[in-house]
């Protein structure tokens, strides 16, 4: 089948069945190799990706789900890297081996957009379902609080 979608402001046509989990569309079709494969079946979050401005797990979303949609994955967050979650990671030291970083920062995304300054239990709550092997959740919660805090939250 032929799915046609938006992917970081651009629009993409791919002939895939439409049961192909939209991960391997956007790494192996698309060649935005940001977005990563962890477990497959959407519980470790770092395929997470928004999908119409909501995070998801790539892994487990069908492309034909996605026709018509708006994708945006790391690549497409901010394209110089300094979308304020991503320049607070680097300030916060958050990532050690970084392969979950680009799905916790998506999600971490979704959290900001919905909640501008979220409370220590919304961070965990929605941080919950991603995954670090690394156990960097300290830092990853500080780069967020850092985030939200803005350009004045720098440095403290």
């Amino acid at each position: 089948m032929t799915t046609t979608f938006e992917i970081n402001g651009r629009k993409v046509t791919l002939k895939a069945p439409d049961d192909s989990p939209l991960l391997w569309a956007i790494r192996d079709e698309v060649g935005l190799t940001g977005t990563k494969f962890g477990c497959g079946i959407g519980m470790c979050g770092a395929c997470t990706v928004h999908l119409n401005g909501e995070a998801v797990r790539s892994c487990v979303t069908p492309l034909s789900t996605v026709a018509g949609a708006k994708i945006t994955t790391i690549e497409g967050l901010d394209p110089k890297g300094a979308h304020p979650l991503q320049t607070a990671w680097i300030e916060a030291q958050a990532p050690q081996c970084g392969y979950c970083q680009s799905g916790q920062i998506m999600q971490a995304a979704a959290l900001l957009k919905a909640t501008p300054h979220p409370t220590d239990a919304e961070i965990n709550d929605t941080m919950n379902g991603n995954l670090c092997r690394c156990m960097a959740y300290v830092r990853i919660k500080k780069a967020i609080k850092l985030a939200a805090a803005g350009p004045q939250g720098s440095k403290a």
